[in-house]
């Protein structure tokens, strides 16, 4: 019998990993409670179960998907209900945190006499007949969760403490949303100045790479950016206060909660943003 899990939550990734799961013959639970029409519908499309918290406390494996800004105060939700539980499970917080902030979520964990993975994904939301995303997991407790290698998820053990996941999943998604961070804000500047096509012609001749990337990364980014300025913040306190770096990211940061707020409002930005994009794509260099 495959174990129990329940995925929290029914976002754009773990709605699609719990398909994956129940793909393989699995149930997935999750909690619905005070949730939108749509986010319900898209629990429904990928096969997710509607659960109370001593159901989803019940669980064999829980995975906490959620944006890192609420990866703590989840933490704490379930470790109060696996408090008056029996049952202990294994919670695996796949969420986009610093050491610092993963290693405070182990403390809230183990205090309800749970055990805690360190996990980090990396890649797009899992599709029919694609493998990925990876799953990273880190920490004692990782040995436990290996069936999920065996239920459609491409996991990847780190041999390392909670906080090694934490830490890869900061590097990498400092340089590879920094880097779309550091696109956004130069197309922005060149728009405003009225350079934006030369200086989609001078990527298309020197850095082809760079052009296509960004054709690709600025408009995927738009409604996710909301979902970023934690992140980056995370990101910044991985680094840690004293370091310059931390700077650049808190601007990122900052960066973003404008993109967010420009998107919600349907200002100038996001269009802009949108319009080199798309004239990336139109003038692609020659091959």
């Amino acid at each position: 019998m495959p174990p129990s899990i329940a995925v929290i939550a029914p976002g754009a990734m773990g709605s699609a990993i719990a398909a994956r799961l129940v793909e393989h013959g699995c149930k997935v639970l999750t909690s619905l409670e005070e949730r939108s029409a749509a986010t319900r519908a898209r629990a429904a499309a990928s096969g997710m179960v509607g659960a109370s918290d001593a159901e989803i406390a019940n669980a064999d494996i829980i995975l906490s998907i959620v944006p890192p800004g609420e990866a703590v105060a989840l933490a704490e939700q379930l470790a109060t209900v696996i408090n008056r539980s029996s049952k202990k499970p294994v919670i695996v917080d796949c969420n986009a945190v610093n050491v610092d902030t993963i290693r405070t979520i182990e403390d809230i964990v183990l205090s309800s006499g749970a055990r805690l993975v360190d996990a980090a994904i990396i890649g797009l939301p899992p599709k029919p007949g694609t493998k990925g995303p990876a799953l990273y997991v880190s920490g004692e407790a990782a040995v436990d969760v290996a069936v999920l290698g065996q239920l459609g998820l491409d996991l990847r053990r780190i041999e390392g403490p909670i906080g090694a996941a934490s830490a890869l999943k900061m590097s990498y998604a400092g340089i590879n949303k920094g880097l779309t961070g550091l696109g956004a804000a130069m197309v922005l500047a060149a728009t405003r100045a009225g350079a934006a096509d030369a200086l989609r012609d001078e990527l298309a001749l020197s850095l082809p790479h760079v052009q296509a990337r960004l054709a690709n990364a600025l408009p995927d980014m738009l409604p996710k950016a909301y979902r970023w300025v934690a992140e980056m913040r995370e990101i910044a306190g991985f680094l840690g206060d004293d370091h310059p770096a931390a700077l650049i990211y808190e601007g990122f940061a900052r960066l973003f909660e404008h993109i967010a707020a420009d998107v919600q409002g349907q200002g100038t930005d996001a269009a802009q943003l949108v319009a080199f994009a798309e004239s990336c794509k139109v003038n692609k260099p020659a091959s």
